[in-house]
């Protein structure tokens, strides 16, 4: 008997003292947070303020990305990856839509970007119902959850040469890269999301995630012009397993795989006509790889 009370004994000393890290992380976090209440974003000539972003996130923001901005809001758990994906865990600091290189920090200007754009295919809508100072200010907000934010600057915006004359032969060479590169293994040779690889994609944190359909008429995730498409290619989306190809296409082939793209879309383009008049068809998975 005096044995089993030692062993309790030592049981609650134990469970007592494994304890305390929980409780003081926890206090930590909140007090992290709260060091970075004085966080500023700076959109044009319009500087925001964390605190004045607080009361508009907590109305409109809290429900999906939560009190302390981790992406576990009381309604995240009706999010059902990969056609409906979670929110965003902004703890993290980690962005999918960023004009910066992979890997760093994304351009006040990009965040601004991403709450006024919204994301299709998801539950982020369009909050251009905002004022621009209201905005700028949940940009401030948001980034006073990640600690990256103190510790790193933004990366430098990657430059986008002025877009090329479409013409048949960037087309017919934005196949030969879209081979290549083998975008195909996930979004399919018809650019439907249907590719070898497509249902076995995970983002970072081990969730299934969705390629892009090029054919079902939604924006990208990151906008929908040819800049933005571009830069996709040239920045990644972090997070997922779309890397970016800075090191692996020429800024001219970019441009070239933007137009082979366009013809794959729902949507009437010059590209999609000229594709046509070509017979262009899918590429080939079994075909030699097209040397460079």
């Amino acid at each position: 008997m005096r044995r089993s009370l030692i062993r309790w004994s030592l049981f609650l000393l134990a469970a007592a003292v494994f304890s305390l890290p929980l409780v003081s992380w926890a206090q930590l976090t909140k007090a992290d947070l709260d060091s970075r209440l004085k966080m500023e974003s700076h959109v044009g000539n319009i500087t925001g303020h964390a605190k004045d972003g607080a009361a508009d996130y907590h109305r409109y923001c809290e429900g999906c990305h939560g009190v302390r901005g981790d992406g576990n809001g009381e309604v995240a758990q009706w999010f059902d990856p990969p056609n409906f994906p979670k929110p965003r865990d902004f703890q993290l600091g980690i962005f999918k839509c960023r004009s910066t290189p992979t890997g760093t920090l994304p351009t006040d200007q990009d965040l601004y970007d991403a709450i006024s754009r919204g994301f299709d295919r998801s539950g982020m809508p369009i909050w251009n119902t905002f004022t621009k100072q209201e905005r700028v200010d949940l940009v401030a907000w948001v980034k006073h959850f990640s600690p990256r934010f103190v510790s790193e600057k933004p990366g430098t915006a990657i430059q986008i040469p002025p877009e090329p004359e479409v013409t048949a032969e960037r087309v017919k060479a934005g196949r030969e890269v879209f081979a290549r590169v083998q975008c195909w293994k996930c979004h399919g040779v018809t650019g439907e999301a249907n590719g070898p690889s497509a249902s076995t994609l995970q983002d970072d944190l081990g969730r299934p995630i969705a390629a892009f359909n090029f054919t079902e008429g939604s924006r990208p995730k990151c906008g929908d012009t040819d800049q933005d498409i571009y830069r996709i290619f040239m920045t990644g989306l972090d997070g997922t397993p779309m890397p970016s190809f800075a090191d692996n296409i020429k800024p001219d082939e970019a441009w070239d795989l933007v137009f082979y793209l366009r013809s794959l879309m729902r949507e009437p383009s010059k590209e999609k006509a000229i594709a046509q008049q070509l017979g262009l068809k899918p590429v080939d998975p079994n075909a030699p790889a097209p040397t460079q």
